[in-house]
């Protein structure tokens, strides 16, 4: 099991990526939530989903 600095590490890597697109561009984020507003529950979870594996790919890759 990682240590927990190692999750700290991780969530502050999230932090900084999620953070990202607002600093730089936010008009351009506030349209793509605007947009995300406009999705059904489905087509959310799908993307949830898609990005679950990804990191679950990514992890399994890296180790």
């Amino acid at each position: 099991m990682p240590e927990a600095s190692s999750w700290m590490t991780a969530l502050a890597l999230v932090l900084v990526i999620e953070g990202l697109l607002p600093m730089i561009a936010p008009g351009r984020w506030r349209e793509m939530f605007r947009q995300i507003l406009l999705m059904q529950d489905g087509q959310i979870r799908f993307f949830g989903l898609i990005s679950v594996l990804l990191g679950l790919i990514g992890l399994w890759w890296l180790d």
